[in-house]
């Protein structure tokens, strides 16, 4: 006897299997027509997926877009002052309903794993006390990660660095930093060292933002791939962003990518926010801030899609829905053949689960009972539709139903129902 069935479903190696839940666990992966449960799911043609994942967002600033004013420059830096300015007058309260009303949309959408950079160049530590309320409140249904993250710099803000140790002391789960807004090159990369330092005393995970800027001389990710080395980090550090490759020449990429590679180091570039960030100074040819994505998956770099920003005083858009991330990385990129179009699938998914290091994440017998049916038949399909998430199952339990994306026609000797998903 199964708690829920989810008869039928495709998953996405196109296999067509039942899947069994028992509680929170997956117990049995087979065919399962003569099994009984509690509840049964038909996902008949329907993909199964595992949860969608987004290993970078901003929680504390989200759906804050207009407070206290609206980015005019639409440029990174006016949107870190605004940030400065919404600081001052955003309350606890403020902060953990906006979190919540997000991990609503979120939870909606599939996606039940999220890591949160939060600011640490507040004295009250303001934003981290309500993200840590905020983790524990959603905790039965997303899996939130926290990064004590020194927006301000590390050395650059006065206070940053007893704050963020007094974040990761109440429980903050990753240690952040911004290197390339520090003063100088040289107080950057100190700053990758010492954080590095502290995660590795600490057993912690790593993920900076590196290189966010169009600035090819802005190199961190060569010292944070250094400083993983050295301090045995591999598998558990992070560069996001990295969007400074883009405008370095082809020759120092050589010998940086490897380097990267050594590192064991996860590499997340965030396509809405970069595409709309980065380049601002240029006139024509306009540069597009996206890091070198093909080329480091070639060399066997997990690399994985994020989000970054929904309505915030950088990103004036965004639904919290991966598959748009995906859909605009795989533009970006230009990863069109069908085998890199199913890795923008897994790179908002398995990709971006092994850089968070979730534990039992996937569709196999034993992991943990959280997927999302969805109305497609394969992941590119899913991709092309931004496909409806017909049934969110987290933990075991059922939290979130859509219905299909099917449009009713009146038009004179066609079909009186129409859907997109069909393939040709």
């Amino acid at each position: 006897m199964f708690d829920l069935i989810i008869k039928g479903g495709t998953l996405t190696t196109g296999a067509r299997t039942d899947i069994g839940i028992k509680r929170d666990k997956i117990a049995a992966i087979d065919n399962l027509s003569e099994a009984e449960a509690g509840q049964v799911i038909d996902a008949t043609d329907d993909l199964v997926s595992p949860p969608f994942v987004d290993p970078h967002f901003h929680m504390d600033a989200t759906l804050s877009y207009g407070l206290p004013r609206i980015n005019a420059s639409g440029t990174l830096l006016e949107g870190i002052g605004l940030w400065g300015e919404l600081k001052q007058v955003m309350t606890h309260e403020d902060v953990v309903a906006r979190a919540l009303e997000y991990c609503d949309w979120a939870a909606s959408m599939g996606l039940l794993a999220i890591r949160s950079h939060v600011d640490t160049c507040d004295d009250r530590l303001l934003g981290v006390e309500a993200l840590l309320e905020v983790r524990e409140k959603v905790k039965g249904y997303i899996d939130l990660q926290l990064v004590a993250f020194p927006q301000d710099g590390f050395y650059r803000d006065p206070t940053a660095r007893d704050n963020t140790i007094r974040a990761l002391d109440r429980g903050v789960d990753v240690v952040g930093g911004i290197p390339h807004f520090e003063r100088t090159m040289a107080d950057g990369a100190a700053s990758v060292r010492e954080l590095c330092e502290i995660a590795a005393t600490r057993g912690l995970q790593v993920d900076m933002h590196c290189d966010e800027t169009d600035d090819p001389m802005s190199r961190h990710i060569e010292t944070l791939a250094y400083e993983t080395q050295r301090l045995g980090l591999q598998g558990r550090v992070t560069g996001s962003h990295l969007t400074s490759m883009h405008s370095m020449d082809n020759y120092y990429v050589s010998k940086l990518l490897p380097l990267i590679a050594e590192a064991g180091i996860n590499a997340i570039p965030n396509p809405l926010i970069n595409i709309m960030l980065q380049g601002r100074h240029d006139t024509f040819p306009k540069r597009r801030g996206l890091t070198r994505v093909k080329e480091m998956q070639a060399l066997g770099i997990n690399v994985g899609w994020g989000q970054d920003c929904v309505l915030d005083p950088w990103y004036s858009l965004g639904t919290g829905d991966m598959l748009d991330v995906a859909f605009m990385g795989l533009h970006v990129a230009q990863m069109t053949s069908p085998e890199e179009m199913r890795r923008c699938f897994d790179m908002v998914t398995i990709n971006n689960a092994k850089t968070m290091g979730l534990q039992g994440y996937g569709l196999h017998v034993g992991a943990q009972a959280s997927l999302v049916v969805l109305d497609a038949q394969d992941p590119i399909q899913a991709l092309r539709l931004r496909a409806n998430r017909l049934c969110v199952i987290a933990k075991g339990k059922v939290i979130s139903q859509t219905p299909r994306g099917d449009a009713t026609l009146c038009l004179p000797g066609r079909p009186a129902q129409m859907r997109r998903r069909l393939a040709r």
